[in-house]
């Protein structure tokens, strides 16, 4: 009898001492909500028409409907002094490394030296777009609540 006794303190003990052993393994999750951004600066020889005054890339994603919508917003934008850029996650996947961008759609708006002047994370409406360019190319052109402000962008880096 005395030896049962001794055999299931040994086994409650052995299981105490794997779960607590268990439990130090464990990862704990997350305790921030992931955040994605734009890239801040971008190397403008990695697009076309790199002496153009401004660019305006959109990250996107051939699998994404929101991208699409994006997209066509953008390449309206196309001009003399503005290239436009639309880069898809699968075709162009080694850019989408490069500026380590892990959702979509992204829309960063960059100067002559590639420094992104804003940014749009996720939907964007064309207001929003037209009036975040005009007012980079001429500060002061847009009036204040008429597409450069609100939204959900992020606008001076």
């Amino acid at each position: 009898m005395e030896r049962i006794v001794v055999a299931l303190v040994l086994a409650a003990v052995a299981a105490v001492v794997a779960v607590v052993t268990d439990r130090s393994r464990r990862k704990e999750p997350p305790t921030q909500p992931r955040t994605y951004a734009a890239p801040l600066q971008v190397d403008r020889s990695d697009f076309l028409r790199p002496d153009a005054e401004w660019l305006v890339l959109a990250f996107t994603s051939s699998t994404c409907g929101t991208c699409a919508d994006v997209s066509s917003k953008v390449v309206v934008l196309e001009g003399p002094q503005v290239a436009v850029a639309v880069v898809d996650s699968v075709e162009q996947k080694d850019l989408h490394d490069r500026y380590q961008i892990e959702a979509v759609p992204i829309v960063a708006i960059a100067g002559a030296d590639g420094v992104v002047q804003a940014s749009f994370i996720g939907p964007v409406s064309a207001t929003h777009l037209w009036g975040a360019l005009a007012e980079l190319r001429e500060p002061g052109s847009v009036p204040d609540g008429c597409g450069a402000a609100g939204g959900d962008h992020d606008h001076d880096h």
